[in-house]
């Protein structure tokens, strides 16, 4: 798609993050790369200290802030960011961004309590995105139709930034290539405008569902890939899951509206390549666990979180609802939430019947 020049003097983007955790700060480092960033905390005191030390006391603490981020838990003043700027001197109608950086447990009341704010602000034009990837437990849905639910009127334009990325490696300016899906182009605009420079490349799609479908699916196989590491199968036992998780998560992904080719791209297999590869994945490390003989509760209890593990049990009963067969994703589930012991699990997952490499 090509764009139009939306923002022809390349004027700077002002870009609010909501969420200071890992990958908030790491894409707030990125968008400081072009402009202005305002990054908000739930934590006053996380805040405080951000602008105080230049850096994020509790997440990705090596990396040093560029001047043109600060933080703030102050919602009114994340408000006159988007209409005024850092220094008060822009107008409402200057390009601006908004990026939602939380997981998926966290969005429905992320979206309820902000939107009314942006509405009355006047800001109902500025485009926001999402990062988190995964079903949402108590409903199976996914972060945008969790949004339709809560804001069914919204006209505000959206989409989802997602794709292979580590938050640890983006906030060190290590090059990425990342996507983001949004019906509107706007959307696709001000993120160009915002992230994307020599060493953060950005591609826009509009297949939202493909997108979100291949960031949440391949947690769980990434769960997969780490326990089938630590019981040292092997790279060939590791290949095979990855390849036979694409087919599982391209089934899904079509049965819920998703684009044959999203699967192939970032968002799908080059997602799903990186977290069930990198050392740095936490699905992976808590897979690797599992198959140690680890409790679940356990690793949980270390503070190693995943949102494989949320997303696994929401996403099996979205497949079973749709007639979508997903024997990775069941024998995870059988691992995370019915004490079935990893090597039965894996047994099982062998001993079915022989298909069509297609099927």
């Amino acid at each position: 798609m090509q764009f139009t020049d939306s923002n022809p003097q390349n004027t700077p983007v002002n870009t609010l993050v909501i969420g200071a955790g890992s990958w908030g700060t790491a894409l707030a480092i990125a968008a400081a790369q072009t402009g202005p960033v305002l990054l908000w905390s739930r934590h006053a005191d996380q805040a405080e200290a951000i602008n105080r030390q230049r850096h994020n006391p509790k997440y990705l603490q090596e990396i040093t802030f560029p001047e043109s981020l600060q933080a703030t838990a102050d919602k009114k003043a994340a408000i006159a960011f988007l209409q005024h700027g850092p220094d008060g001197s822009a107008d409402i109608s200057s390009p601006a961004l908004i990026i939602f950086a939380l997981p998926v447990k966290a969005m429905r009341q992320s979206i309820q309590a902000w939107l009314p704010l942006f509405k009355e602000a006047g800001l109902e034009h500025v485009p926001y995105v999402w990062t988190c990837k995964g079903f949402e437990e108590e409903t199976a849905l996914l972060p945008h139709e969790v949004i339709a639910d809560v804001a069914p009127d919204s006209k505000q334009p959206n989409g989802v930034l997602s794709g292979p990325t580590f938050a640890k490696e983006v906030a060190q300016g290590l090059p990425v290539a990342i996507t983001v899906a949004g019906l509107d182009p706007i959307v696709g605009e001000r993120v160009i405008q915002a992230i994307h420079h020599k060493q953060t490349r950005v591609y826009y799609s509009k297949d939202i569902i493909g997108v979100e479908v291949g960031g949440a699916m391949k947690n769980v196989i990434a769960l997969a890939c780490g326990i089938s590491d630590g019981l040292v199968l092997g790279n060939n036992a590791r290949a095979a899951l990855i390849t036979r998780g694409l087919y599982e998560i391209r089934r899904l992904g079509l049965a819920m509206g998703g684009q044959a080719e999203t699967f192939s791209g970032l968002t799908g297999l080059g997602d799903l390549v990186l977290t069930s590869t990198g050392d740095l994945s936490r699905n992976r490390q808590v897979g690797l666990a599992l198959a140690k003989g680890q409790r679940l509760d356990e690793i949980l209890a270390t503070g190693l979180t995943a949102e494989g593990v949320r997303c696994a049990r929401a996403a099996l009963a979205r497949a079973n609802n749709l007639g979508v067969e997903m024997p990775i994703t069941e024998v995870v589930c059988d691992i995370l939430f019915n004490d079935v012991n990893s090597l039965e699990s894996v047994a099982k997952l062998l001993a079915r019947e022989v298909k069509s490499e297609d099927a």
